[in-house]
């Protein structure tokens, strides 16, 4: 059975603290692919300050291009809105009946997971890693951390680096080059996109 790890996310723009991440999870799991799933609409999110769905696609395409193991995901543009991971997953299941797919989420998330629609499916019936977050401000509260045979953590590099960050930068005229994958610089400095 194939092991496909699901990064979700808006990737608003993908950087390449994504890429770290996906790279370490892939070397240091047995996963056989890592999926980035690029979100319609994060029901925690609001949408106004995403850039169009296929641009957001194509920057992840971009970034990955070079990487055997990833793969840029649209599943979600086809599902209702906003896009719940549960909804995700069963279509997955039903259209890869022979892959086996896990979570890929941040300790932030695994915090709030308990707001998630359908949570405790989620978690009953899906493995889900999880990887270490910097909390700006924030105190970790590891009583919410969840206790479960299918929630592993690993110790993934932290990486302080955020997309909003990156596009405010971007609206103030500052250097981000060093921040995104080249093709994804690129792609976004001959443009109007964040300004």
């Amino acid at each position: 059975m194939k092991k496909i790890g699901l990064f979700f996310g808006s990737f608003n723009p993908i950087h390449i603290g994504h890429l770290i991440l996906a790279n370490y999870i892939l070397e240091h799991t047995d996963m056989d692919e890592l999926w980035f799933v690029v979100s319609p609409q994060n029901p925690f999110k609001e949408k106004k300050s995403l850039l169009k769905d296929h641009n957001r696609l194509d920057m992840v395409q971009l970034a990955v291009k070079n990487y055997s193991k990833m793969r840029a995901s649209n599943v979600e543009f086809s599902l209702p809105q906003p896009s719940y991971t549960i909804d995700t997953l069963t279509y997955l299941h039903e259209k890869y009946p022979d892959y086996s797919f896990s979570l890929i989420m941040g300790e932030d998330n695994l915090q709030n997971l308990h707001k998630w629609k359908n949570a405790d499916t989620l978690v009953k019936n899906h493995h889900i890693i999880v990887y270490p977050r910097v909390f700006k401000g924030e105190k970790k509260d590891s009583e919410y951390l969840l206790q479960h045979e299918n929630i592993s953590f690993i110790e993934a590099p932290v990486i302080e680096l955020s997309a909003t960050e990156i596009r405010n930068m971007i609206k103030t005229g500052k250097n981000v080059r060093p921040m995104l994958p080249p093709e994804v610089f690129e792609y976004l400095d001959g443009s109007s996109f964040y300004k």
